[in-house]
């Protein structure tokens, strides 16, 4: 069992290492990119990577506080469904009106790495080969689609 302040430390090693590994990669529009911390420009849209104990995942979280124009925007995500499977190249979860850490009501397109831990260090690699080709893949296909989310928010 780790104390809060080496868990701390372990989550920023990892998330350093990673930020590390991927910054020589340019964006899709061709500039430098904060790849552990996209801004996708569209406020309540993000782009979430998450590494724990048991399991990574990414996803598309759609946040806004009003219901009704969080499914606009995962409606909006799911009219470009086929555009976003073309560039991640697999398909993904789709989850309306979930719950996230904190009881807030989120949607999410996301997908999942079981069978690794943040806290191994011989994970670490298959958490950065999971990471790098699905937040490159999002951020292509956010280039070409993020338009239609600018004029709905």
């Amino acid at each position: 069992m780790y104390s809060k302040e080496e868990t701390s430390r372990i989550r920023e090693a990892f998330w350093t290492a990673f930020g590390q590994y991927i910054t020589p990669h340019l964006s899709a529009e061709g500039g430098r990119v904060n790849w552990t911390n996209y801004k996708t420009g569209v406020k309540h849209i993000y782009f979430r990577m998450q590494a724990g104990n048991r399991d990574a995942s990414i996803a598309i979280e759609i946040a806004h506080p009003d219901d009704g124009i969080q499914e606009l925007f995962f409606e909006q995500f799911a009219q470009f469904r086929a555009a976003l499977e073309a560039h991640l190249g697999e398909v993904w979860t789709w989850q309306l009106h979930a719950k996230d850490d904190y009881g807030r009501t989120v949607s999410r397109i996301f997908t999942g790495l079981p069978g690794v831990s943040i806290f191994r260090n011989e994970d670490w690699p298959a958490l950065i080969s999971f990471f790098k080709p699905r937040i490159i893949a999002l951020d292509a296909f956010w280039s070409e689609m993020k338009y239609p989310f600018e004029e709905l928010s």
